[in-house]
């Protein structure tokens, strides 16, 4: 299962050209790339292994992704859990546990009476014992029942243990849901919970920055109001997800037009790095066809604003005609054409293949980068002297 994998840099078409970094966050490690379209592994490498496993995420880290991807919830006793359904019944064996079998409930979520196994009426302990299952069923499904549900302790670690700088980029995810139904002592919210995890592992600094480099990571949310009150919190850049033209934000009822609008763009870039949108709201789809671009992505760029689609995956079921059946046509079009700064995909090995074949990286900057890490040394070695 071990695919050997270069941590390579190239230009992108969207994001403005960075100098290479002074110096290695680990001599061992190779740094994050940021010269390119990010590849970013959406629940991990789940077109092949069950989302939100350890081994889909390890997978995407050997097939080249430069951020794991994760959705936060929380267990009934406050552990934060990577899993991305409040409920458990599409993609774990909770129904093949019968000492389980009382605990179906229904609870309004966004609106939406939802009934069945949430995992907010489990605790981490019990959430262990549930095994992890493919979503789709025309996905490899060998792997059903192998592997557990993960907190994001272990899911950090598994970033933080790689051989290369690997990004993180965790979601707040239903917010409002969870802080109605976890209780955390001297009146913590879940927010508060999520970053305190956060620090405890050493991630901070802005876009960019040196310690940001050091440990990369994005924080994402389809609530504008957690992505504001943790602006006070931490200074890791952030990402507003925006739903289907359909969905309002689930905390502050405003409608896709709304938030899609200039002004609230100009409001809430004061907050965020970027924005992740839906891929068929940027540009509209009819009878499986893709129409006009609309000029979200143009706009958002206007505003200082990275734009990171999701979702991309390589089943043909996905991919409009446009695209003659082949995701590398869609990851061209997307990175080339439409000019966007990540891409949130089911399948990191194909990403990274295109990219590689496409924007190679250059020997010349390899050979620049190990003479500024000799530089360095010289200047470290000239401080004690001084």
């Amino acid at each position: 299962m071990c695919l050997r994998v270069k941590d390579r840099r190239q230009t992108s078409i969207a994001r403005p050209l960075y100098p290479l970094p002074g110096r290695r966050n680990d001599r061992n490690k190779q740094p994050l790339q940021t010269f390119r379209a990010y590849n970013i592994a959406h629940r991990g490498s789940n077109g092949e292994i069950p989302e939100e496993t350890a081994a889909a995420y390890m997978r995407a880290i050997e097939e080249g992704t430069d951020f794991i991807e994760t959705d936060i919830l929380a267990s009934k006793d406050g552990a934060l859990i990577c899993f991305h359904d409040v409920t458990l019944d599409d993609t774990t064996d909770i129904t093949n546990h019968k000492e389980f079998a009382n605990r179906k409930r229904t609870y309004e979520v966004q609106g939406v009476n939802t009934t069945g196994f949430f995992l907010v009426d489990f605790t981490l302990d019990e959430l262990k014992l549930l095994r992890v299952k493919q979503r789709y069923p025309f996905r490899d499904q060998q792997y059903n029942g192998e592997f557990s549900i993960i907190t994001f302790d272990e899911f950090i670690s598994i970033a933080l243990d790689a051989h290369r700088v690997v990004g993180i980029y965790p979601e707040i995810k239903n917010p409002v849901f969870i802080n109605q139904q976890v209780k955390w002592p001297g009146g913590k919210r879940f927010e508060d919970k999520f970053v305190e995890t956060l620090k405890k592992y050493g991630y901070r600094g802005s876009y960019m920055s040196k310690q940001w480099l050091k440990q990369p990571a994005f924080i994402q949310s389809f609530a504008p109001t957690s992505l504001i009150y943790i602006s006070n919190q931490t200074d890791l850049p952030k990402i507003f997800l925006i739903d289907d033209v359909d969905m309002p934000t689930q905390d502050t009822n405003q409608s896709y037009w709304e938030i899609t609008s200039d002004s609230y763009l100009d409001f809430i870039k004061e907050y965020v790095v970027g924005i992740g949108p839906w891929k068929d709201n940027i540009i509209p789809v009819s009878s499986n066809y893709l129409q006009i671009p609309s000029d979200l992505v143009a706009r958002a760029h206007a505003h200082n604003l990275q734009v990171h689609p999701y979702t991309f995956r390589n089943e043909n079921k996905f991919l409009h005609f446009n695209f003659s059946e082949d995701p590398y046509n869609e990851y061209d079009y997307w990175i080339n054409k439409i000019g966007v700064d990540g891409l949130f995909t089911d399948f990191t090995g194909s990403l990274h293949h295109y990219q590689e074949w496409t924007n190679p990286f250059a020997s010349g900057e390899k050979e620049a980068t190990r003479l500024l890490h000799k530089i360095e040394l010289m200047l470290s070695k000239f401080k004690y002297f001084n």
